[in-house]
């Protein structure tokens, strides 16, 4: 039984009492972001409270995750519902830990250079007017799908090329059913982590689908290499030192995770997005007029990235307010101090990014929609603290694909934005929903408006 952090005077760190058997599951069960905005108002940085048999401290403070993530990263794993991700992704990049993710991330370092991510901008912004040539002015869409659906498009041709374009839909219709099984088993793991997973017929038959299509590819192309130029060409030239290519499995495990959390990550952030800016015509105006401005009717180009800083801004605010990466979590291999409290081997940690992003320390009304304050002037004015921002991550395992996304997100907004507004459907409920990323629950119905 893991022992209680406490501080120099043997105080635990405060909390919700919760209930004397199960701890504070059904509070984080029915409004989970509600309740972990509420623990950090009332409890302040560090929060102690358990779920089920579980004790788990909440850490809200740059300070304290800056420590976790960057300081002292060697002392902590990821916990065990990061493990159960391997059920779907294998040892991929985000599920290594140790020596093999230190080897995985040299490996494919090279792949996500700027002069590498940039020559897929054509390829998505030509998706992206693939995609809005179908919408019609006055038609109701879940715009969720929609990115869902454009943003796998995207990482499948940047990734493999016309090698799993042709079967992005068997891919999506397998992930979904990974994804929606795990979502709904992800909290057992936590708890439970011998136990899980619990492989239905749907779930085994899923896997193998993916893994199929994906092997399938790489055999292809390994004969008939130089024949292409996206990531799965450079993956197979990475080499690390005196070591051999990266062998068929562990490329296929890489490829899982890249087109799992390349398009989730993506298309979560413009849905959010779009759904911001229905609320906040201003900041729309804003961004069209910029778009007007500077391509002058013409599709956006990785050239043009540098000239679009209110649309990155307006990315960035989205993810500041609802983050990719909402929670990080993990579980310290050795005793350790931070925020005036001694932490015991073992203690499971979740660095709550939803909180940090919302803190009136660090952001001048938090919870309002402003992209001006990622501007250049407004940062020298008032600068973000280090780690008061981490939409994908910190420290040494930061996202390796966040270049990618952002120059994904910002050229796929151009591109949609200087065609079309969208206005929020009636009658809806939209609220996140925390599972690997933060999805909306039950999507987001808009409307589409063809500008003039």
């Amino acid at each position: 039984m893991i022992t209680r952090p406490v501080d120099v005077r043997g105080k635990l760190p405060p909390g919700p009492t919760g209930h004397f058997l199960i701890g504070s599951l059904l509070e984080l069960s029915r409004h989970p972001m509600d309740f972990f905005a509420r623990c950090s108002r009332e409890y302040g940085d560090i929060v102690y409270l358990r779920f089920l048999h579980v004790p788990v401290c909440i850490f809200s403070h740059p300070r304290d995750i800056e420590y976790v993530l960057l300081t002292n990263p060697s002392n902590f794993v990821k916990t065990p519902d990061y493990h159960a991700l391997r059920s779907i992704l294998g040892n991929g990049i985000l599920t290594a830990e140790g020596g093999s993710w230190g080897k995985h991330r040299k490996l494919m370092q090279p792949a996500f250079r700027h002069e590498s991510i940039t020559a897929h901008a054509e390829v998505m912004v030509r998706l992206a007017v693939e995609m809005i040539e179908s919408w019609r002015d006055g038609q109701t869409l879940d715009i969720h799908q929609q990115m869902m659906a454009l943003t796998l498009d995207v990482v499948a041709q940047s990734l493999l090329g016309t090698d799993l374009s042709r079967k992005t839909g068997q891919v999506g219709d397998a992930l979904g059913v990974l994804m929606e099984q795990f979502m709904q088993q992800g909290r057992l793991a936590f708890v439970f982590p011998r136990i899980f997973p619990l492989r239905t017929r749907s779930f085994r038959r899923s896997g193998r689908l993916l893994d199929e299509i994906i092997c399938e590819a790489i055999t292809q192309r390994r004969k008939a290499r130089g024949s292409a130029n996206d990531l799965l060409e450079m993956l197979l030239c990475c080499q690390d030192g005196q070591e051999a290519q990266m062998g068929d499995e562990q490329l296929r495990d890489e490829v899982k995770t890249l087109i799992l959390t390349g398009h989730e990550t993506t298309a979560n952030a413009l849905s959010w997005t779009w759904y911001l800016l229905a609320q906040h015509p201003d900041a729309e105006a804003a961004l069209q007029q910029e778009l007007a401005t500077v391509l002058e009717g013409r599709v956006p180009t990785a050239n043009d990235l540098g000239r679009l800083p209110y649309t990155e801004m307006v990315v960035k605010e989205a993810l500041r307010l609802y983050p990719a990466t909402w929670a990080i979590g993990r579980q310290a291999i050795g005793a350790f101090e931070t925020g005036g409290f001694r932490f015991p081997a073992g203690m499971t940690v979740a660095m709550l990014l939803w909180n940090t992003h919302r803190d009136h320390r660090f952001f001048l009304q938090p919870d309002h929609f402003c992209p001006e304050r990622w501007s250049a002037d407004s940062q020298r004015r008032s600068p973000v603290p280090r780690f008061a921002y981490l939409p994908f991550g910190g420290g040494p395992r930061v996202c390796i694909g966040a270049g990618f996304a952002m120059m994904e997100a910002t050229l796929l907004l151009a591109t949609m934005a200087q065609r079309f507004s969208l206005s929020l459907a009636p009658n809806q409920d939209v609220a996140p929903m925390p599972a690997v990323t933060l999805r909306p629950k039950d999507g987001i119905r808009m409307v589409v408006h063809r500008l003039k």
